[in-house]
């Protein structure tokens, strides 16, 4: 079965479910006051937009927060692990990005971890760059950021 993407909801029990394995999964690597997640609550604002993963089941996550001033944030990002190493991961960066060229957005940043070379390499493959840690990851020595330029 193909995978598709879709804008979802994020109150889901399967999307909540995926979304307690990456926070399980985030806070075994970093402390509690290093892992800058959007809860349920904060996807469900007005310029948040949740793109789901699908094929036989729940693939994998990516939101992204529309800044209103030409730039986004990768929020969420996340795939299921019996999904990994399918290209889930670049087809949801794929759909975030045409989403966010249709939406007049001409940067697109985001926030990882020292602790997830494998997750710096896929944004790297993708034409994301290393930038200065922005926003409230200044400071933050677990945090490594990142940006793409559209267009």
């Amino acid at each position: 079965m193909p995978t598709t993407i879709t804008i979802e909801p994020p109150r889901q029990p399967d999307v909540l479910e995926l979304m307690r394995l990456a926070d399980e999964y985030a806070l075994s690597l970093y402390p509690p006051e290093a892992y800058h997640k959007l809860d349920v609550a904060e996807l469900e604002q007005p310029g948040v937009t949740l793109f789901v993963a699908r094929d036989e089941g729940l693939a994998g996550i990516v939101a992204l927060v529309d800044n209103g001033d030409g730039s986004a944030e990768v929020k969420r990002m996340f795939v299921a692990e019996n999904h990994r190493g399918r290209g889930v991961a670049g087809a949801l960066l794929g759909r975030l990005a045409e989403a966010a060229a249709a939406a007049s957005v001409s940067v697109i940043r985001l926030e990882t971890g020292w602790e997830q070379p494998d997750a710096i390499a896929l944004y790297l493959k993708h034409g994301y760059v290393h930038i200065p840690n922005f926003g409230k990851y200044v400071g933050d020595e677990s945090s490594v950021c990142m940006e793409k330029r559209l267009g």
